[in-house]
């Protein structure tokens, strides 16, 4: 497929979806009504990738403030946003792991991916070869959770902004490799790179290092556990305080690992599109948002080599 540069979509942010085919839709899961916004694809079946916000977000937020729909309609996959109850996802994290409210006790999200995969299947709309999801903060542990639990239904993973847990690490026992990125920024204050408790007064403890997470993909997946290469990307965007590095894996065939470091990032995505609705209040808050690469875009391009 042709790919043209994301800079020349990014007049379109908030209308990606107005000439696009998209619906909010629903399924009964365990007697719950769970919500969903499906962007189809104009060829079926398509590619699908499914995108999970972070905690106190809504599919709203990863439709209107990422480039998801932008790409997705570029390159002909299916996009889908899920809604997460009370705004959060039920990773396998123990509340106490968790800032702010839960879902609600019981709540299985594991069941409600995986049944909204098989329906999209089933629609024809989804190839089930080439099933990706990706999430951001507590989507990004989701999207790890995911991988671990159900690793037969996704062809891979992407997880930003987030850190396994002891408990998440300890419940991980994928069925097959899956490959995994991490995009995860150097002084986030909620999701620390070194690990531990982050400085915000939202923070909890417990997260293990970011190095600590990919050696535990690496090892997953069957790669060696030393760098493979080390690349510095071109500083396209100097006044966003930040740089990324990418840090790769010497792994076996369709099983690779790939860190984007976001040097002086915090618990932001990156992107060209502002990803909070008080830009001022959200770099005070959460850090610097990153503008050297577009994190959906980098994502797809990783997840279009695997099927």
């Amino acid at each position: 497929m042709r790919r043209c540069s994301i800079d020349l979509l990014v007049l379109a942010g908030a209308l990606a979806l107005s000439s696009g085919p998209a619906a909010a839709d629903s399924l009964i899961v365990n007697g719950t009504t769970r919500t969903f916004t499906l962007q189809a694809p104009a060829a079926k079946p398509a590619p699908l990738v499914i995108v999970l916000h972070g905690k106190t977000q809504s599919s709203a937020d990863m439709i209107t403030r990422t480039s998801w729909p932008l790409i997705a309609r570029r390159d002909g996959f299916a996009a889908v946003y899920p809604d997460g109850l009370n705004h959060a996802w039920a990773d396998s994290r123990p509340d106490a792991r968790r800032a702010g409210n839960p879902p609600p006790e019981g709540t299985d999200d594991v069941a409600f991916i995986t049944q909204l995969i098989a329906k999209l299947v089933a629609d024809g709309i989804a190839d089930p070869k080439r099933v990706y999801v990706t999430g951001i903060s507590n989507g990004g542990a989701m999207a790890m959770t995911l991988a671990c639990e159900r690793a037969d239904l996704f062809a891979a993973a992407a997880s930003v902004v987030m850190n396994l847990t002891d408990e998440s690490a300890g419940a991980c026992r994928p069925a097959r490799p899956v490959p995994m990125l991490l995009m995860n920024g150097t002084v986030d204050p909620l999701i620390p790179y070194q690990g531990g408790r982050g400085r915000s007064y939202f923070a909890v403890d417990g997260f293990w290092s970011t190095e600590r997470t990919l050696e535990f993909w690496r090892r997953i997946d069957g790669c060696e556990t030393k760098d493979a290469a080390t690349t510095d990307l071109p500083d396209r965007n100097p006044s966003d305080q930040s740089t990324v590095t990418r840090i790769d894996s010497t792994c076996p065939q369709g099983r690779d690992v790939v860190l984007y470091r976001v040097n002086g990032g915090g618990h932001r995505m990156p992107g060209h599109f502002p990803d909070a609705h008080f830009t001022k209040l959200a770099a005070t808050l959460l850090g610097p948002q990153n503008g050297d690469i577009d994190g959906a875009d980098t994502i797809w391009a990783f997840f279009a080599r695997f099927a």
